[in-house]
């Protein structure tokens, strides 16, 4: 072989490696290979922000959606049907109770009435002449026919008398005594008659006159009354002081009876109406302090709890709440949806940390994150009682003594390395690297 073969052979030879060197040079760490230096890189320190629990007082805070309600409302329909003659108010428009809002054509009944009423005037006269002049009459020409019945008893009982006087004498003949007899029987019956009479008068026609007049009288007055009832349905007024919200009409179009045709609704106090659990309408009662949060209306409006119903509502088992609120500014508006906040149950000394600093598992449990004296994070499950929204009382599982982590503890796995710092630095992966 020449000199220039073997120089050739040498260097294919440099330049192929067998693979098992390749393999066992890949298998190497990265600190071993050539011109590196301090490759492993430090933990990381994430910064999370922490305190301690703080004792205080704690009050439960139930929150659900509510619409706002007038405290009183009318929804005036007219009793009868007629076209309407003319409109007193206007939308929005404040009326007072007993204000007359709108007229209804009426004059066929105010010609009804007009015609009971002349009805009404006649049984009034007739009454007073069955009790002041006919009644006292026929009683006194009873009374009368009973006296000369009775002076036409005594003429004949002395007539009598006298007769048998001088028919024992032999003054006069026996036929004269028997006619003296006769008159006598027939005046004795005409005064039993005439008392009779009299006294039937006084009993029977007296009392049964009066009741005939005065039915007679009543009657008139309900006819009257009634046709005077329906002049009134034909001038609706307002029950009620509030504003009027609905007005569908217009003068001349025909009002339907039963059909509303205005509405005046109270808006001085208005009521948020809600619907609560069970569970937790168990804690409220009336008078207790609430909150209403209204769109557009940058402060919370302070509201009462003034009922709480004492029945389920059967469609969702639910306790419809009631919270009042003042409105004589006229600011809120009817129909509104809004949030209610009701303070609940209240604890006077409690151990609080934020709501940020409860970690929820999987499985609903409750937990925080505490920064140990290794420097590191550790889970640790709690108990909880009232939530405020802010704060939350934990009932067991910390120490005062503990540092709660407040802020950053999102996804951080026990163990982690933390620093507490500001929270405007979310994380800080410290110094290091490859040189």
């Amino acid at each position: 072989m020449s000199t220039t073969t073997k120089q050739s052979t040498t260097r294919s030879t440099s330049l192929v490696r067998p693979s098992w060197v390749l393999a066992a040079a890949m298998a190497l760490p990265v600190a071993f290979l050539p011109g590196c230096k301090n490759a492993a890189a430090p933990p990381v320190l994430v910064t999370v922000q922490a305190q301690h629990p703080v004792q205080g007082p704690i009050a439960e805070q139930i929150t659900a959606d509510a619409i706002l309600a007038p405290i009183a409302q009318a929804a005036i329909a007219p009793k009868i049907s007629a076209p309407v003659r003319k409109f007193y108010v206007e939308r929005g428009q404040r009326v007072h109770a007993g204000e007359l809002l709108v007229t209804l054509e009426n004059n066929d009944l105010a010609a009804a009435a007009t015609d009971n009423k002349g009805s009404l005037e006649a049984a009034q006269a007739a009454y007073a002449t069955a009790t002041k002049a006919q009644v006292p009459e026929d009683t006194l020409k009873a009374e009368s026919d009973l006296a000369a019945a009775k002076a036409n008893l005594d003429l004949n009982k002395s007539i009598v008398k006298s007769r048998k006087q001088l028919f024992a004498e032999g003054a006069i003949p026996g036929r004269d005594l028997d006619t003296a007899k006769a008159a006598l029987v027939q005046a004795q019956a005409a005064y039993d008659a005439a008392s009779q009479h009299l006294e039937l008068v006084r009993s029977v026609s007296h009392e049964a006159a009066l009741k005939a007049a005065k039915g007679q009288l009543t009657s008139a007055e309900g006819k009257y009354n009634g046709a005077e009832a329906q002049v009134n349905y034909s001038q609706i007024r307002s029950p009620i002081d509030g504003v009027v919200t609905d007005r569908p009409l217009f003068a001349g179009e025909t009002a339907p009876a039963g059909t509303p045709l205005i509405t005046v609704m109270d808006t001085t106090v208005l009521l948020a109406k809600t619907h609560i659990a069970h569970s937790l309408a168990q804690q409220l009662k009336v008078g207790e302090a609430a909150a209403v949060l209204v769109p557009g209306v940058a402060d919370p409006v302070s509201a009462k709890v003034t009922m709480v119903s004492p029945a389920l509502d059967p469609g969702s088992t639910t306790v419809e709440v009631w919270l009042k609120i003042d409105n004589k500014t006229g600011k809120l508006k009817v129909g509104t949806p809004v949030k209610v906040s009701i303070t609940g149950r209240t604890v006077a000394q409690a151990w609080r940390v934020p709501d940020s600093a409860i970690v929820t598992a999987d499985d609903g449990s409750k937990s925080v994150m505490v920064v140990g004296s290794d420097g590191e994070a550790h889970r640790k499950p709690v108990t909880l009682g009232i939530d405020d929204g802010t704060d939350v009382q934990v009932l067991g599982g910390l120490a005062p003594t503990d540092l709660v982590i407040t802020g950053g503890a999102y996804a951080l796995d026990e163990g982690a390395r933390v620093k507490i710092g500001p929270a405007a630095n979310n994380q800080d992966t410290g110094s290091g690297g490859n040189n």
